[in-house]
């Protein structure tokens, strides 16, 4: 590994193509003509979406049996796009689009119009046990995207997102032996490798192992951003009649250094910014963020009779972070001119999470899927900050188009105990589940109808002593209606009405510049509803969905203070409606020539808002549309090669609850090739990959909490890899 990075930095990204396209045809001279093998690893490579997987309480799934939408991309896709992230992989979906949580590297990902934060993710329908922030997605099997507010399906997320729709990894597995090593480039100095195996054994294969791990490090094409991610999976099942047992045990270790951060615009800059150069960098040399993550699942399932099953599952992940979060705010749109400051966090979690149920059929003409059970999660959170803001919270002179290097700014404000974080939040949830699949005509009719009791209790801790600062304990009845009818065989009609669960922040001390006069209100749970209605079409290999949705989420706002000059009253009368029409299909249209394409529609109000302020304005951070496209092309011609590319369009979004600042439409093309040829009889396959090739600059997403914060797009960034199987 390290002769390898030696070589390719002696030689440049130049020379590794040219060595890849000179080695090419001798590859091909020494297949020895052994076409099966080229013809195998190339479908084996095959980047697919599988429409159905793991539907939560209601089991594994075929799409067509769901009253939802549901799509995994798959393992070749990982390894050939080469995301370093969860947010560039799901690039590919046509109903998400991906930004930062905060000042740091935590991604954000918006699914019909609302956000679902990295901590909300889901590790093979537990939530709390993958890795927060950012997740190497080289350690996964698949990637599973449920559209619409799930809160029923997995319970509700901990952190109170994924209310319009939730992402769930699953975790590779030994379906065949394979022993496969990795090579990967990404500009401008960005190398790495990984290896995976798999072995199956036993008198019948009951037992599989699969092991992989991945290390990459070095500059991106980002100007002065660095990041690198260290992983190792282990995973062994056991499937031997009716018990299957599962273990997955995992480690992460990510770094960021000099992240490009998101962007804020300062009280009355009434201007969207131009955006800078594709490449620019406005952060400072000295931030960083630093993951470490240890997880692990354990999984048992076992039929009790042929119509019934028991099973159970349990996650723990032990999380530390550490960082300088830097941040900087725009004062003046026309030059550029910009505040900066800085923020330091320790931070461990704690986290366990479990879930056991029963799911029975019953009956022959007239069926019941009955499922009942229940789901426990539990979390602790140790943190500490240190506000580097200089004398006087003043920060730092710096400009968005050409940032100064300036020194750490002292300490402003320190809270909690930086060197041994204590807890400064306990929480647990509790729920219990029931419903029934009712089944008709052969099953081509199916109504479910279902009960989630959903219960959130929270201890916050003071930073300055430790001591319990408040208690949040309150539950509600997330019901769920579902009806699928399949008229004819490929072909589905679905329906909805699912509903979402948050614990809403309490009242903050100030909305911008004004003092809150109802600060540290604590609200109810409150409960966002969905109704959707759809059809579903399979036939072949080609996949073709359509959903109209209405969400209704409330959402906090504020009001003058008739009591108190110059305060705000903060509430929850508001309410977001997003509206919208997703369509999506995949599969191969000929032989060889493959397609993941898609659009949505949205259209997102603001209504019920406290004294009519932004009434029936557009929703920050929600695009009108989103329309991707990734195609895959065999070339007939050329055995063994294939074509790709991609293009993601996203429409104009409003940055500010006022509407006064619009972020314009954009568009990205992405192009690359792969390779497969044969040496030794072992199948070799090298890829190449341009992502914006254009060199696009522009501003991807925008939010709005307090104030509008912008994420700038990727530059033009160069990907190679080289993969062989033994």
């Amino acid at each position: 590994m390290v002769a390898y990075r030696n070589i390719i930095r002696g030689t440049g990204f130049a020379a590794l193509g040219a060595a890849l396209a000179a080695t090419t045809p001798a590859l091909a001279q020494d297949s020895g003509g052994d076409d099966s093998i080229v013809v195998t690893a190339q479908r084996n490579n095959q980047t697919e979406v599988t429409r159905g997987g793991n539907g939560g309480v209601f089991g594994d799934k075929a799409a067509e049996d769901l009253p939802f939408t549901i799509k995994s991309y798959n393992e070749a896709l990982i390894l050939n796009q080469q995301p370093q992230t969860l947010g560039q992989l799901l690039e590919n979906d046509p109903s998400v689009r991906t930004g930062f949580a905060f000042g740091n590297a935590a991604e954000l990902f918006v699914i019909r119009g609302f956000a679902l934060a990295g901590d909300d993710v889901g590790l093979d329908g537990l939530y709390g046990i993958a890795p927060r922030q950012l997740i190497a997605p080289e350690l996964y099997d698949s990637v599973q995207v449920i559209n619409g507010s799930s809160a029923f399906i997995n319970g509700a997320a901990p952190g109170g997102s994924g209310l319009g729709g939730s992402v769930n990894l699953l975790p590779k597995r030994a379906k065949r032996d394979l022993v496969r090593a990795t090579v990967n480039y990404t500009s401008d100095e960005h190398f790495g490798g990984s290896v995976d195996l798999a072995r199956r054994f036993g008198d019948n294969d009951q037992w599989g192992v699969r092991v992989n791990g991945v290390a990459r490090s070095g500059d991106v094409s980002i100007d002065g951003e660095f990041r690198s991610a260290y992983t190792a999976g282990g995973a062994i099942d056991f499937d031997n009649g009716p018990l299957r047992l599962s273990l997955d045990l995992a480690y992460q270790r990510v770094k960021v250094r000099g992240l490009r951060h998101k962007v804020a615009l300062g009280f009355g800059v009434n201007a969207i910014p131009a955006v800078p150069k594709a490449d620019a960098n406005y952060s400072q040399p000295w931030t960083y963020t630093e993951m470490r993550d240890v997880f692990g699942i354990l999984k048992a399932e076992y039929d009790i009779a042929d119509n019934a099953m028991v099973y159970a599952s349990f996650g723990a992940r032990d999380g530390m972070e550490d960082g300088i979060y830097g941040g900087i705010t725009v004062l003046n749109a026309t030059t550029g001119a910009a505040n900066g400051n800085a923020l330091y966090v320790p931070r461990t979690d704690n986290n366990e999470a479990a879930q056991a149920g029963l799911r029975v059929k019953l009956g022959t003409s007239i069926t019941h899927e009955i499922n009942f059970g229940g789901s426990m999660n539990w979390q602790v959170n140790r943190n500490a900050f240190d506000f580097l803001y200089g004398p006087g919270f003043a920060g730092f002179d710096t400009n968005l188009y050409n940032a100064p290097e300036v020194p750490i700014p002292a300490s402003a404000f320190v809270g909690g105990d930086l060197n041994d974080p204590y807890p400064v939040g306990r929480s647990r949830l509790l729920s219990a589940f029931a419903s029934d699949t009712i089944g008709a005509w052969d099953d081509r009719i199916l109504l479910t109808v279902g009960l989630r009791v959903q219960s959130i209790r929270q201890k916050s801790y003071s930073y300055f002593g430790g001591a319990l600062a408040s208690t949040y304990d309150e539950d509600a009845v997330t019901p769920v209606f579902g009806l699928v009818v399949k008229p004819a065989d490929g072909l589905a009609f679905y329906a909805n009405r699912m509903e979402g669960f948050e614990k809403p922040d309490p009242a903050p001390a100030t909305v911008g510049a004004s003092p809150v006069t109802n600060s540290g209100a604590v609200f109810a749970p409150v409960k966002t509803k969905q109704l959707e209605f759809g059809a579903k079409y399979s036939f072949g290999r080609f996949n073709a969905s359509l959903a109209a949705f209405q969400i209704d989420r409330p959402r906090p706002g504020v009001v003058a203070d008739p009591a108190n000059a110059g305060q705000v009253i903060y509430g929850l009368t508001g309410e977001q409606r997003n509206k919208g029409i997703e369509l999506s299909f995949d599969g191969e249209l000929a032989k060889g020539l493959r397609l993941i394409a898609g659009g949505s529609l949205i259209d997102a109000k603001l209504r019920r808002t406290l004294g009519g302020i932004n009434q029936g304005n557009d929703a920050p951070g929600v695009p009108e549309y989103l329309v991707n496209a990734n195609v895959e092309w065999d070339l007939p011609f050329a055995p063994g090669l294939t074509l790709t590319g991609r293009v993601v369009h996203t429409g104009k979004q409003a940055a500010n609850q006022a509407n006064t600042l619009e972020l314009p439409s954009w568009t990205r093309f992405d192009l690359g090739a792969r390779y497969v040829a044969v040496v030794a009889d072992k199948p070799v396959t090298l890829r190449f990959g341009v992502d914006n090739v254009a060199n696009k600059r522009y501003w991807a997403s925008a939010f709005e909490v307090f104030s509008p914060d912008l994420l700038q797009g990727a530059p033009r960034t160069f990907k190679a890899s080289a993969s062989i199987e033994f």
